[in-house]
């Protein structure tokens, strides 16, 4: 399947808009098949930017992604993520190494802090660097990062070397878009959105079965989650990572990357999901 649109984390190195999650693969041995499965044919359909953390079943979803690449590394744009309290120094260094054995990889495409801890960002951003120039990593970039931390990231020596920002976000959480998101813009910074279907539980159900997504896609004759995802990366510089098992999921998944969502439906759902008037603390899960 051919994915029209793309962004750059690399210069020179488009990826599509839509990528692949794996937050709770791992997790249950009993599943692993299925998992390494939907990787499989994700990339088969054009989704090559896969997304882990060390985070994920405590290295469980990197051995997942690591089996699923194994003899297909060139055709994997492979992002994974670092504690907070491994980032500096030699700490970095031996996460870095630990998850580069479980993916089956000599380096990392993108290499994101998970999210702030008590480190200094500058002691971050310095090994990051080390890693990048010693080939572990080919970018960097940050998770769960504010306006205020990445305009504390840009005072930095090298901060501007950020390649990505992930955050949160989906049509029921809209709060990037009122500075966090214009800063990313003008700054070149690409966003990717996590949980793009909102995390589980009573918000997901809301979202996805909100009467105008409803309509939406049955007039289009798509599902509800294609809509929401059509959303998401709706605009230039957001990139989307859904996770999927199912092999109908990541097939719908990719297929949505194509759907173009009209003024009209765009000002349905804005109206049914608004942005925030004002600035509001980053949404995280």
């Amino acid at each position: 399947m051919l994915i029209n649109r793309q962004v750059e984390f690399i210069p020179g190195e488009p990826v599509p808009v839509l990528g692949q999650g794996t937050w709770y693969m791992g997790e249950n041995a009993a599943h692993r098949k299925q998992e390494v499965y939907a990787l499989q044919l994700g990339l088969d359909l054009g989704l090559p930017l896969i997304d882990t953390a060390e985070m994920y079943a405590e290295g469980g979803a990197e051995q997942v992604v690591g089996e699923a690449i194994r003899g297909r590394r060139d055709q994997v744009f492979l992002v994974s993520k670092v504690y907070p309290h491994h980032a500096a120094g030699a700490k970095m260094k031996q996460a870095c190494e630990r998850s580069l054995k479980r993916l089956g990889t000599d380096y990392m495409d993108l290499y994101l802090l998970h999210w702030r801890g008590d480190i200094p960002l500058a002691e971050t951003v310095a090994a990051l660097e080390e890693l990048r120039q010693s080939g572990k990593i080919r970018s960097w970039g940050v998770s769960n990062f504010d306006t205020a931390d990445m305009e504390e990231l840009w005072s930095l020596p090298d901060g501007e070397r950020c390649a990505a920002n992930q955050v949160l976000y989906h049509a029921a959480s809209r709060g990037i878009e009122v500075d966090l998101l214009p800063w990313a813009r003008r700054h070149q910074v690409p966003t990717m959105a996590y949980c793009p279907l909102a995390q589980g539980g009573q918000l997901r159900r809301e979202l996805l079965t909100h009467p105008v997504i409803r309509r939406i896609a049955e007039e289009r004759s798509v599902t509800p989650a294609q809509i929401a995802l059509a959303w998401v990366i709706r605009e230039d510089g957001i990139v989307a990572i859904p996770k999927a098992v199912q092999p109908q999921h990541v097939k719908d998944n990719a297929a949505a990357a194509n759907i173009r969502l009209t003024a009209q439906e765009l000002d349905d759902i804005n109206k049914v999901f608004p942005a925030p008037p004002g600035k509001v603390p980053l949404d995280i899960v």
